[in-house]
């Protein structure tokens, strides 16, 4: 279950939603004050990264107690008295109202449990509670996971690629690698956007049946690029980057940011999430873009 969002301005519906996925995921969610719930974040986003020996993570108890008094968005939810999932988001600046997700994590031992769904809905009702129509956030466009999460199972739309956003990291996720992001933007009161936190997720749109690849892996999961003018095309990504090892990642990262990347930068649009194969599903601009 989730704690109930008491505003007069929240929609019934995202509450519902948010009520539903939590007790799908057995989990309760809360907004977190105590220090101690705050440390407790702080260790459960070092046991998702694994920072490097030395290394600080990914973000402190102390940043999030800062967040949590200024009025953003800190929440933690629990199996029981054990913390299992977290995240946390800040709001934009003017004049456009926003609210930028910066983290969210599953601890090892709740994968696969739709906690994390169960987290991004309760995001969106406690946006909305506040009058916040938009959710932002950044991701790794080669984990084909957390694609699907983002654009199928949540609705969010791709609206940009961040080169190398971060810069070097040094985590056990994204050492070795140029830290591209897709930015996305979810639009909290799109009836797609509705159905998808009720379990309903996006279809690509239009279906994908006229589309050309553009990225392809081949038979040793390299990526293979193809020249074409198509107005559809997809771009696929491995099923597992993290499994690959640092020659190929890299080679993916390249190939990826050359063909998703120089597309959206050319005005074409990300429409949808396939699986098996994995690829992204994009319209080309009307006066065309690359090849």
């Amino acid at each position: 279950m989730t704690e109930r969002l008491a505003d007069p301005f929240d929609p019934p519906e995202a509450t519902q939603a948010a009520v539903a996925a939590a007790t799908a995921a057995d989990v309760v969610i809360r907004e977190l004050h105590r220090m101690e719930q705050l440390k407790a974040a702080q260790r459960l986003f070092e046991e998702v990264w694994r920072p490097a020996e030395g290394q600080p993570p990914p973000v402190t108890g102390e940043l999030l107690r800062a967040l949590a008094h200024a009025g953003s968005y800190v929440v933690g939810a629990y199996a029981g008295t054990r913390m299992v999932g977290a995240s946390a988001g800040f709001f934009t600046a003017p004049p456009d109202p926003a609210l930028h997700s910066h983290i969210t994590g599953v601890a090892p031992q709740g994968q696969h449990r739709g906690i994390g769904f169960a987290l991004k809905v309760h995001q969106r009702a406690w946006a909305l509670a506040r009058g916040v129509p938009v959710v932002v956030w950044t991701f790794d466009p080669l984990v084909a996971r957390n694609a699907w999460f983002n654009l199928a199972k949540l609705g969010a739309t791709p609206t940009a690629y961040l080169e190398d956003f971060y810069g070097p990291m040094t985590d056990a996720i994204n050492a070795g690698m140029a830290s591209d992001r897709l930015l996305l933007t979810w639009k909290l009161d799109d009836p797609a956007v509705a159905a998808a936190c009720a379990g309903r997720p996006r279809p690509p749109s239009p279906a994908p049946g006229a589309a050309e690849p553009a990225l392809t892996a081949g038979p040793g999961l390299e990526p293979v690029a193809h020249d074409t003018g198509a107005p559809l095309v997809t771009v696929e990504v491995p099923p597992d980057v993290e499994a690959l090892g640092p020659g190929p990642r890299r080679a993916w990262r390249a190939a990826v940011r050359q063909a998703l990347g120089d597309r959206l930068a050319a005005g074409a649009a990300v429409t949808g999430f396939l699986r098996r194969p994995d690829r992204y599903l994009l319209t080309r601009p009307p006066t065309g873009g690359p090849r």
